[in-house]
């Protein structure tokens, strides 16, 4: 399974966010400065978080972005199912019951091996991201790294 770029960025900016919790909505051109990303991508990704109820926005010239709720509410699965969308990596096809090898009628019938392994494994997946928050990140984070991300966002603040 492959994740886009777009689940790293949001939860970097999640992360961002919850650290400059209280400095007021941050916008998206400050956020792509910081991470020296491309803002109109950036903000796409933002809005499905605001979408899934992750982050509100607030319109106009001192607008911009925030956590919707508390970091330790926001699971890293959250914001994966927000960028990425809710749908299953593997999908069956049941190709077993295709060609010469093309299982009978009994064994069509039983789930097939190879899905529900893959099942199994996406599911153990889903409830580890779901069970990993923001908050939980953020408690893994060097706390110079909060440090370092609160003093760019205040400088930036003075030179805007």
């Amino acid at each position: 399974m492959r994740m886009g770029e777009g689940v790293e960025w949001g939860l970097h900016c999640c992360v961002t966010l919850a650290w400059l919790e209280g400095e007021g909505p941050v916008s998206t051109a400050r956020l792509a400065a910081s991470f020296e990303l491309p803002a109109a991508y950036l903000n796409k990704r933002l809005q499905a978080l605001v979408r899934a109820g992750i982050l509100s926005s607030t319109p106009g010239a001192r607008g911009g972005f925030q956590l919707a709720r508390p970091p330790e509410r926001i699971t890293l699965m959250d914001v994966v199912a927000a960028i990425e969308g809710t749908e299953d990596a593997f999908r069956c096809t049941e190709i077993r019951q295709r060609g010469a090898g093309a299982a009978s009628g009994r064994e069509s019938g039983r789930p097939c091996g190879i899905s529900t392994a893959m099942r199994k494994a996406e599911l153990a997946w889903r409830r580890e991201l779901a069970a990993q928050t923001i908050a939980d990140v953020i408690a893994a984070t060097p706390v110079s790294a909060a440090e370092r991300t609160r003093r760019w966002f205040s400088s930036e603040r003075t030179h805007t």
